[in-house]
This record gives C-alpha cells, sequence and structure tokens, in this order.
C-alpha cells in the first residue's frame, strides 16, 4: 500500500496512491506499507528513486543501517512492535532524497500512527523532510518513554506481590519478570540503535543547523531513556533473585519436611523391625503384653525425635 503526504501550510494531506495512476509530483513523504514490487517499481520510476530490498532493510551493520550515497541519505530504524504475546523491534528503512521522505514498512507501527494522528490535526508543523523525519523520531523516542513508564508500573506491582507473602505465585512472578526484562532488552536495543543514528548525522556532513536543536534535545532524551532502563533491569533483576530465594528457601522447607519425617520414622521402623524377625528365643513373642508393649515402644521412639527437633527449633 502506497501513502503519499503532500505539504499544505506546514501541515501534512495523505491520501492513498492509486497503483494505475501517476504519482503527484509534490509529495513530501512516500510511505509504502507491505508494498508489492509493482508498488515499489511504480514508485521507483515516478521519482526516479531506487528503493531497497526486504534482505537490505533487515541488514545489521552499522555500514549497511547508515549511509550516504547517490540515492540519498539511507536510515534503518528499529521501531518495537507489538504481537498478541510479545513485543519485538522490526526495521523501518528512511530514504530523504530529492527533498522527499521514503519510508517502507511491513508492520503497522503505533509511533507512526500516532505521529499520522497529530500531523493530521496541525499539532506538528513540517518544512521539509528532516522536518518530517525528526518529528518521527519525537514520537518514536515519546513512546518508547511512555513503554518504560508502563514497564516502571507493573515491576512495582509485581514488587508488592514478591514482598506480600500471602497467595503469592513464585512461579508466575519468576515468569513475569523474565517477560518485562525480555521487552525492556528489545526497547533498549531500540535506544542504542538511535544513539548510533545520531552519532551517524553529526559526521554525515549534512547541514542539520535548523533541526540541531531538536536533534540535540533527542540524543539527550534517549541518553536519559537508556539509564532509566538500565534502572529498570537492575530492579527487575534484583527482584528476580529474590524470587528465586524464596523459592529455594520453600524448596528447602519442603525437603526438611520430608528429612524430618524420615527421621522420626526410623526408629519405629526399628523396633518393627526386630519384632518381625521371628526367632524362637525372643521372649516377647510369647507373652500375652507383648503387641501392645511393641506398639508403646514404638510410639515412643517417634515421639522422642519429634520433640528433640522442636526443642532444637527445627521445627
Amino acid at each position: 500500500m502506497i501513502t503519499l503526504y503532500r505539504l499544505h501550510e506546514k501541515s501534512l494531506i495523505g491520501a492513498q496512491a492509486s497503483s494505475c495512476g501517476p504519482l503527484p509530483s509534490d509529495a513530501l513523504w512516500i510511505d509504502l506499507l507491505n508494498p508489492t514490487p509493482e508498488e515499489k517499481l511504480l514508485v521507483s520510476k515516478a521519482y526516479n528513486q531506487l528503493l531497497p530490498s526486504a534482505e537490505d532493510v533487515q541488514e545489521i551493520e552499522a555500514s549497511s543501517r547508515f549511509f550516504v550515497d547517490e540515492q540519498g541519505l539511507h536510515i534503518r530504524s528499529y521501531f518495537l512492535f507489538q504481537t498478541p504475546d510479545h513485543f519485538e523491534n522490526v526495521t523501518m528503512a528512511f530514504i530523504l532524497n530529492q527533498g522527499r521522505l521514503f519510508t517502507i514498512r511491513h508492520e503497522k507501527l503505533e509511533s507512526i500512527h500516532v505521529f499520522k494522528q497529530r500531523a493530521a490535526t496541525g499539532a506538528i508543523r513540517i518544512k521539509d523532510n528532516f522536518d518530517l523525519l525528526f518529528s518521527l523520531f519525537e514520537i518514536k523516542v515519546d513512546r518508547l518513554a511512555d513503554r518504560l513508564e508502563l514497564l516502571q508500573s507493573e515491576i512495582d506491582n509485581i514488587s508488592q506481590d514478591v514482598y506480600d507473602g500471602d497467595n503469592r505465585n513464585l512461579e508466575q512472578i519468576v515468569l513475569r519478570l523474565g517477560s518485562l526484562q525480555d521487552t525492556n532488552d528489545k526497547i533498549r536495543l531500540g535506544m542504542l540503535d538511535m544513539q548510533r543514528l545520531f552519532s551517524f548525522f553529526k559526521r554525515s556532513g549534512y547541514d542539520l543547523k535548523k533541526n540541531l536543536p531538536i536533534l540535540q534535545s533527542l540524543i539527550e532524551d534517549i541518553d536519559s531513556l537508556v539509564q532509566y532502563s538500565t534502572f529498570l533491569f537492575d530492579k527487575s533483576d534484583s527482584l528476580l533473585n529474590v524470587t528465586i530465594g524464596l523459592i529455594s528457601s520453600e524448596q528447602n522447607k519442603i525437603i526438611r519436611i520430608f528429612s524430618i519425617i524420615s527421621v522420626v520414622f526410623m526408629p519405629p521402623t526399628l523396633v518393627a523391625s526386630l519384632y518381625g524377625m521371628n526367632f524362637d528365643a525372643m521372649p516377647e513373642l510369647h507373652w500375652p503384653h507383648g503387641y501392645l508393649f511393641a506398639l508403646l515402644l514404638m510410639l515412643v521412639s517417634a515421639i522422642m525425635p519429634y520433640l528433640l527437633f522442636r526443642h532444637k527449633g527445627w521445627l
């Protein structure tokens, strides 16, 4: 799907392009979502712009993610994408050339949706393709900050569950913490990727004087968010260690109970074994009260270890 955006009084006006009609020459932003080969060819011919393949978009080397050539400025940036089960980082391709911004993506990203809503209402003022790019990254950073705040709220809830002590499921808490740490790692990867991108901007040779304030603001925001992410990881890791320690403690209690039970029943078992040997020379075998005597002896031999353990504080 191709969506074209034109600039009208510093606001973006979007419209879906037809695959059979001509594309307007005054489009500022050409956004391709899950483009077909025919759609990519249509855009390439209309704007004389070479578009990357799906394999090129997924490259992870810095030299393949941020570079400048005769086809313009190329950027590959991670965006956080939420699936029904988890979060993952998906790559979105940006090309700035001929005063336009070309984007290629394969998922409906929350950051792009929020940006389009704000741009349609005039909340975001755009002058050129670089304004458009940095405004997109501003929304991306804001969404990452919101996601980290949600992570902190979830970690605080788990912290209360860990230290509550009543009706807590420690195994479920471990799974929740593991999921939160995985999400935090993906957010952190996206922020580190942006740090590399901003470093590339500084040495790219592009004249970014009019965009320098917003670039510097983004750098400061990302640096603070990276520290925030590190704090959340340390906090969740501490809770994970406490939870694992509690699980080990409960397991030790169970093992200790079984050990004590086995020790308590060892003397009665010994008594029963002795009187089960049926030797002729055992006088108790012919004693009328021998059965009661054996039962009493087994009972006393079981009670004595129990009282000893209670006295030692092992129970």
